[in-house]
Order: structure tokens, then sequence, then C-alpha cells
């Protein structure tokens, strides 16, 4: 599996998916054009893509305030974002400052939210920002302290490398279905739409912005008025199977860890037109009854 270069850790997260569709965008002569996700989240795939040059630009969007916010900040003010990685300590009183920051959403500082929500990523368990716990438990006596995920050195190193792409890098802060709709009808040239919504099952457990039947619902009736191409990738339920029916749908697995380890299966969708590289030998899969 590819190491992710994101700062980010994300529950789910698709950085190793990347070969995946690298092979996508060359099969379908899409390579070195525009990459666009709706649910940027720690958005590994879309750098992977971007730093091997499979991509020339990247489209990164999240409706999460928190998650824009760090974004915003690694690209608008990466010399504070930088310092304060630096010089503020890693222990318990730290996590409890930053936790109440994180609480408060004040969007009018991005600066501090942005970075209250990476202290969180980087120090609770599974990344999970919301509800999760810290690493190593509040009286830290477990295996693995608080500062087990959080190397200064190479996190400032992921983060300075964002920077340096950051004219190949637009930012948004909307609603996936709005941005989906509005999107898609900006390109005329090569682009590839990668839509990863919250999970169907335990969503609310994994993202501070989850999703409800009503919203997957929503959501779909977007994708599938999509003109130019693009893939979704959801976990494998026959709620999700039956609203994207008319699409063809594979099954594959991802490596995932949300307090144990595991391989999970999902499923990917593809859009009308879009080839599958029959070299990575993906099973079409039936509609559940």
């Amino acid at each position: 599996m590819a190491r992710t270069v994101s700062p980010l850790r994300y529950p789910g997260g698709k950085t190793c998916l990347a070969e995946m569709v690298s092979y996508i965008l060359k099969l379908n002569k899409l390579e070195r054009g525009h990459y666009v996700e709706p649910f940027a989240g720690g958005a590994g795939l879309a750098l992977t893509l971007l730093y091997g040059g499979e991509v020339s630009d990247i489209h990164i969007n999240d409706i999460d305030p928190a998650i824009y916010a760090f974004w915003f900040s690694v690209l608008n003010h990466n010399r504070d974002f930088l310092d304060m990685i630096t010089y503020t300590p890693v222990n318990m009183h730290e996590w409890h400052r930053q936790r109440e920051i994180f609480l408060q959403q004040d969007i009018r500082d991005p600066l501090s939210l942005g970075f209250s929500a990476f202290f969180l990523n980087r120090t609770n368990r599974s990344g999970i920002i919301k509800g999760a716990g810290v690493i190593g438990g509040l009286s830290q006596e477990g295996n693995y302290k608080i500062d087990c995920r959080f190397n200064k050195e190479d996190l400032i190193s992921r983060i300075e490398r964002v920077f340096k792409y950051k004219d190949r890098i637009n930012l948004t802060n909307e609603d996936a279905s709005s941005y989906i709709k509005n999107k898609s009808l900006l390109f005329d040239e090569k682009v590839l739409f990668c839509i990863d919504p919250p999970y169907y099952n335990k969503g609310s457990s994994l993202y501070t912005s989850f999703y409800d039947a009503e919203d997957h619902q929503k959501l779909s009736e977007a994708v599938m008025g999509i003109k130019c191409p693009w893939i979704v990738t959801y976990d494998f339920v026959p709620e999700i199977q039956n609203l994207y029916k008319k699409r063809r749908q594979f099954g594959f697995d991802i490596n995932y860890s949300v307090q144990k380890k595991r391989i999970g299966k999902e499923l990917l969708i593809l859009s009308k037109k879009l080839r599958m590289p029959e070299s990575l030998g993906l099973e079409p899969v039936e509609l559940c009854a």
C-alpha cells in the first residue's frame, strides 16, 4: 500500500487506490488533466496523483469547516502553521486546549481552528477527530502515547510539500451535491471526478460531517447528472448498490483501520463511458435482491 503523503490521518482514506486510479486515467486518456474530489478529507489520493504527475491540477472540496480551515491555513498561512507545529507541545494539557478550540468552531480564525483539527487528528485514535479519544487514553497509560503519530519533522516536510504545489491546488468549502452540480459544468477538458462520500454505515462515528439516507440519495442524483467521467467509492451495502443500479459496479478490497486492522470490501462505481482496465482484475458485482 502506498505511504500516504497527506498530513492528515483519515478513516477509510483512499491513498492506496492511487495505482488503480492511475490506470483508469491512462486507459481513458485523462492523464495530466484536472482531478476533482468533492469530499477531500485528507486528500491523500489527490496529492499522490498530483505529486506523481498523473494529474495537472487538483480541486479539493470539504464542507467540514475545520477540515477546510486546515487546508486553507496550509495553503495561505503556511509559515504560521509550521511554527505552530514546531512550538506547540504535544501533551494532555495541550490536547484539552486544542479540543476546546475545535469545539468552538470559530471560523473567524481559520488558523486556530485548522490547527486544532490537525492536532486532534494526529493525537486521537485512528485519526477520528470527533469522539474517538486520545491515543494512550486520558491517563496516558496505554502502550502508545499521545505523540506517537506526531512526528514534527515528518509533518512539517509534508506540509511544506503541499505548499510547493499551492498554485495547482484549488480549495473550496461547499456542500458536495451542490459542488458536483456546479463544478461539473465548468470543464470542457480532461477531468476525472473521484467521489468518496462518508460511509453509509458508521458514518456518524467516523466523520464530523456525516450523511443520512436522504443525503446519500441527494448525492446519487447529483452524481448521476455529471456529464464528465467519474468514479464513486463507498462501503459495500445494498442501499448504495440500489442508488447506483444503473451504473457498473465492482467490488474491491481496501486496507482499512479503525481501532483494529482488517481488510474491508468496498464498492467502486463507474460513469457510463469510463473504461475499466482489465489488468486490475476487478469483477463486476450483481445487485442485491
